[in-house]
């Protein structure tokens, strides 16, 4: 959907390096941004003078544009580069004198690519904090209003809700995911779970990509998944939000899609493009999703962003580094595939633990 504002131009919030007008997001939702923005900055990444901000920008799309003057509003000591505006190198030496602890924001219409720089890990490697916000171009309209929404940072919820998530999560013997007459047992003990709640205290790196809101793990052993789900989104062979017109069931036997009832083209040429390259197709992440920005009517394109759903979403495919498994060599698998369940109920050791679109830790 799309969302055009007929106000006036003051109604509109101003690119500041250009002024030009970004002509769908009311300046309401830029100064919301810059909120939910300020929030980050100093609860999650208690970000605070003298360490130093560069922000690196484009301004290819009306969302971009709008973070792009909201972190104005935030960091106005911040050196600001416009990336299509100067030579990949001349970004690497805006970066060069950062100091660790320093803070660098990338707000990418798709993603930069500055050659062989592999930027945000090689940030990380750094000791520099790093806030990435890919693919915004993916998300017009509408769309953006939800991204802008799903930037709130609630610290009591994100890490209260998230910290107790994962001691359900670690100390559960299995647990049973309801999507709606069809049930998914994991008959095994979990992986120890991650968090993506913006606390940093434990963590070798500070930042990744926001939206932010997740806790997520895999069985120990995969094989003692089975069962079946209802999923209403998968992610496309585009890395797009595909929503079917009806969920789409899939028959889990031993951790891997045996069967699938009422599909659709593009989610068999996901499933054929998997089976192409690792002839089986796992299911390996299970992952809790925490942002309430979206919902099965509130949707956005981009598969990374909407992947922080409230609500269970699981992999397809071999590939999930943040956890080796016996069979399963690092670098082997090719294909991690993000698809979304009709989230009824959730279990852990017969305990409730999510039902009516909510957590219930």
């Amino acid at each position: 959907m799309t969302h055009t504002t007929r106000a006036a131009p003051t109604d509109h919030a101003a690119d500041t390096r250009s002024g030009t007008i970004v002509s769908t997001i009311p300046d309401t939702a830029v100064a919301a941004a810059a909120r939910h923005l300020r929030d980050i900055l100093s609860i999650a990444f208690e970000h605070a003078h003298p360490h130093a901000a560069v922000v690196v920008f484009d301004a290819r799309c009306d969302l971009a544009r709008a973070l792009t003057a909201a972190y104005r509003r935030c960091l106005p000591g911040a050196t600001f580069i416009d990336f299509d505006a100067v030579s990949p190198q001349a970004v690497l030496a805006a970066l060069a004198p950062l100091a660790p602890s320093d803070l660098v924001v990338l707000i990418q219409s798709t993603n930069f690519r500055l050659e062989a720089f592999r930027i945000r890990v090689e940030l990380f490697k750094r000791g520099l904090k790093v806030i990435e916000h890919p693919h915004l171009a993916r998300m017009p309209g509408r769309q953006a209003l939800y991204y802008i929404e799903s930037l709130a940072y609630d610290p009591d919820y994100y890490r209260g809700v998230g910290s107790a998530l994962k001691a359900r999560i670690d100390r559960a013997q299995g647990g049973v995911l309801d999507s709606g007459g069809a049930q998914l047992v994991f008959a095994s003990p979990f992986e120890s779970a991650k968090l993506n709640v913006g606390d940093y205290s434990a963590m070798k790196n500070v930042g990744g990509q926001f939206p932010i809101g997740e806790v997520f793990t895999e069985a120990r052993d995969l094989q003692a998944v089975n069962g079946r789900v209802r999923i209403f989104v998968f992610g496309d062979t585009a890395f797009s939000v595909n929503q079917p017109a009806a969920p789409i069931t899939l028959i889990i036997a031993k951790g891997q899609v045996t069967q699938v009832i009422d599909s659709t083209p593009e989610f068999d040429a996901v499933l054929a493009n998997i089976r192409a390259d690792e002839d089986v197709v796992w299911v390996r992440e299970l992952g809790f999703g925490m942002n309430r920005a979206f919902s099965k009517d509130r949707t956005v394109s981009d598969i990374g962003t909407f992947e922080r759903i409230c609500g269970i979403h699981l992999s397809l495919g071999a590939k999930h580094g943040s956890y080796g498994k016996p069979n399963f060599k690092r670098g082997d698998g090719k294909h991690h595939v993000d698809v979304f369940a009709v989230t009824e109920s959730v279990l852990l050791d017969n305990a409730v633990v999510y039902r009516d679109g909510a957590w219930q830790v």
